[in-house]
């Protein structure tokens, strides 16, 4: 009976061992294929992440809001020419230097309207080019090796009791969901930056309507600067990679796997809430509401 116990223990034992390794290894690999993943996406134009949206989102810009810019700049700088008679004693007052400024400042506004989705595409080129040059100097290698890590520790495993495995495996499991949930999370980061990007631009004539109007103008100033906030938001996303990078790659699994487990799981507890972050920060850098 002793014999068939002890059988029935070792193999259980290197069910165990078997079953952690396998789940610890797992668990990194979404994670490590979503966070190697995030340099490439946030260096990506609108136009290059999806071709199909880019060209619905300009259709409806030039078709659809580019029309109702034209009615609201005709709006606003028709009530600037009015207070602009109503300063002047109903035009009994009224200098050349005065209706020319008027002039120069609508042909400047029809020419930033007409020019919109130019301009707002330049931007995100510069901040492509920003967050490029930063992928190259600071993002080194965001992946975790578990396999080799986990090489020759296996029989380790096997020498511990078969209550602790089956408390390291069951510790294994809750980190490795958690792990796939985590690395849900982070494509959902990504993918509701560039979905909010696409909508921004999508009304970008409207606001921009407004720039050259000293009363109306901060809503187009607003505008810019929450333009430039959102594509430079991937230049400080590369700077959480790059720090996440830092951390895992200079973890080391000794004897204490269960701790290394939880470690890994907190560096990207903490990846993906300094990524929720990196919105926040990048309109408090550009002052952006």
């Amino acid at each position: 009976m002793d014999l068939l116990w002890e059988k029935l223990t070792e193999w259980l034992k290197e069910l165990l061992a078997g079953a952690i390794a396998s789940n610890l290894t797992g668990m990194v690999d979404s994670v490590n294929s979503k966070v190697g993943d995030i340099a490439t996406q946030v260096g990506q134009t609108p136009q290059g992440w999806n071709s199909g949206i880019f060209s619905m989102i300009q259709n409806l810009s030039n078709n659809v809001v580019l029309p109702i810019a034209g009615v609201i700049l005709a709006l606003v700088m028709t009530m600037e020419f009015i207070h602009i008679i109503m300063d002047k004693n109903n035009m009994h007052e009224i200098d050349t230097w005065s209706f020319l400024m008027w002039v120069f400042k609508t042909a400047c506004a029809i020419l930033i309207v007409a020019n919109t989705w130019n301009i707002v595409m330049a931007v995100f080129d510069v901040a492509q080019q920003v967050v490029n040059n930063a992928s190259s100097v600071v993002v080194g290698s965001t992946s975790i090796d578990m396999s080799s890590t986990l090489s020759g520790r296996e029989d380790r495993l096997k020498e511990m009791e078969l209550s602790a495995l089956i408390g390291i495996w069951f510790q294994s499991m809750i980190v490795g969901v958690t792990m796939h949930i985590l690395s849900i999370i982070i494509t959902l980061i990504c993918f509701s930056r560039m979905i909010e990007i696409y909508l921004v631009t999508s009304v970008a004539p409207i606001p921009m309507s407004t720039k050259m109007n000293h009363e109306w103008g901060q809503m187009g100033q607003n505008y810019l600067r929450s333009l430039f906030a959102l594509a430079f938001q991937g230049f400080l996303i590369i700077v959480c990679v790059a720090i996440y990078a830092v951390l895992v790659q200079n973890m080391v699994i000794e004897d204490d796997i269960s701790l290394a487990t939880w470690t890994v799981m907190g560096y990207t507890v903490l990846l993906c809430f300094t990524l929720f972050k990196t919105s926040s920060l990048a309109k408090s850098v550009f002052n952006a509401h």
